[in-house]
């Protein structure tokens, strides 16, 4: 049996900013919640288009490249490498962004003999997506040496993937959808360097009262706080939740706790914490968790800009045994993640803070525990709206980075309207199950 195509780097280059900000010669020192993912990985997610009938791959190529210097003005650090500052005495061992000292970010052209169906329509993603993104299996240290973003253009026979990958040290979520954003709004105006983004970004990294300009870590050497995670073999499929399924969950499970108050979002992740949880057939004591990643900038107070670049996020979590999450109803599931959702407010966030400036670098594997669900990224973030002269995209996909048995990644639906799609990860013996789940399978169709 032949074996499948595989992605093929034609070439690559680096990418400077047009002109460098003077505030662009100072280091960019990294906050608590920024060093504390120094040990995961990129974040990597990207758009898969299907070619113009009129489709030239030079031009696109040469206005991408043009457009990202362009954005790279406004959005500096991410033309950076990391560094480290260390010295004996007084003790100092931080890591920051250095501007300047860099080849800029990197843009790969790359080639695969495959069509759009051959990635949409197998029923699981196929492998070969984690080859549209650079980084792959690197580690947020590795900025040190590796480019902080890189942006990968794979043509594919009748279409074009562009892939965003960024250093998740250097950007969230949020942060990383707004530096997208902004470089699709630079492409359409036709590289324009007056007022090119309307969205500023701000850079300068929050510390507590008292606290800054950088964090001191109680490291001598990386080797101290770095490990590497290797996921296991999994199922990774798309499950679609239209505008109506997701009103139907969101109405049954504010009815059955007896109020309005229950969103979308938290009715979804009860629903899924539920699902997942009844097909891994656990033992009834076993505790369970739900996990949601939280923005932290409204929370604060006083609160973050709303374009404040960085990381400015938690999880919150619902916790409960087997039996007490599939004996009692969604809207108890729900419920549970409302109350995690309302409960995180200032103190706490300082709270978590405070550990974190102890040192603490999270690892991936602490992630990856097996009676969980986490709920990663949002469906509020306007990822459709990314065209670069391609007419709108025909799905979203991401690469190898943080997927684990139990990770479900949100993303808007193509419809828009409140519809999301559900990027699913689950060993293949669950999602096998999950699949013949008939509560489950209906939700989507309802």
């Amino acid at each position: 049996m032949a074996s499948s195509p595989t992605v093929q780097h034609i070439s690559d280059c680096f990418i400077k900013p047009l002109y460098y900000p003077e505030e662009s010669k100072k280091p960019v020192y990294l906050s608590s919640w920024d060093l504390a993912m120094l040990s995961v990985q990129y974040i990597q997610k990207g758009l898969l288009f299907t070619k113009p009938s009129s489709f030239q791959l030079d031009p696109l190529l040469q206005n991408l490249k043009e457009s990202l210097s362009i954005t790279l003005i406004h959005f500096y650090p991410l033309a950076g490498r990391l560094s480290t500052l260390k010295q004996e005495n007084p003790h100092i061992y931080t890591v920051f962004i250095d501007c300047i000292n860099s080849p800029g970010a990197r843009l790969i052209h790359a080639n695969l003999d495959l069509t759009v169906s051959d990635i949409l329509n197998p029923k699981d993603v196929p492998l070969v997506v984690q080859s549209f993104f650079d980084h792959d299996r690197a580690i947020n240290h590795d900025g040190h040496e590796l480019s902080l973003l890189t942006i990968q253009v794979t043509e594919l026979i009748d279409g074009v993937f562009i892939g965003c990958s960024i250093n998740h040290a250097v950007a969230d979520g949020s942060s990383f959808w707004h530096f997208f954003n902004s470089f699709s709004q630079v492409f359409k105006q036709k590289q324009s360097i007056i007022n090119p983004i309307s969205k500023l970004p701000i850079f300068n990294h929050w510390f507590p009262e008292g606290k800054g300009p950088f964090i001191n870590l109680p490291y001598t050497h990386h080797d101290q706080f770095i490990s590497r995670y290797e996921a296991p073999h999994m199922t990774e499929r798309f499950f679609h939740f239209s505008t109506k399924s997701i009103k139907k969950l969101k109405a049954k499970a504010n009815q059955e706790c007896n109020t309005i108050k229950i969103s979308s979002l938290q009715a979804l992740s009860a629903h899924m914490w539920r699902s997942i949880t009844r097909v891994r057939k656990f033992p009834c004591d076993q505790m369970t968790s739900c996990r949601m990643a939280i923005n932290n900038r409204a929370r604060l107070e006083p609160p973050l800009p709303e374009y404040y670049f960085g990381n400015c996020i938690q999880t919150v979590r619902g916790i409960a045994s087997v039996s007490e999450l599939l004996d009692n109803d969604l809207g108890w599931a729900a419920w549970k993640m409302h109350q995690a959702v309302v409960n995180h407010k200032d103190k706490e966030i300082r709270e978590w803070v405070e550990k974190l400036e102890s040192g603490m670098v999270y690892q991936l594997r602490e992630f990856f525990d097996p009676f969980s669900v986490m709920m990663g990224s949002s469906p509020r973030f306007d990822m459709y709206g990314n065209e670069f002269g391609l007419g709108k995209g025909v799905a979203l996909r991401s690469g190898y980075a943080h997927k684990f048995d139990g990770k479900v990644t949100l993303y808007e639906g193509i419809e828009g309207d409140g519809s999301m799609d559900l990027e699913v990860c689950l060993l293949p013996d669950f999602m096998a199950s999950l699949e013949s789940d008939k509560e489950f399978m209906d939700s989507l169709s309802s």
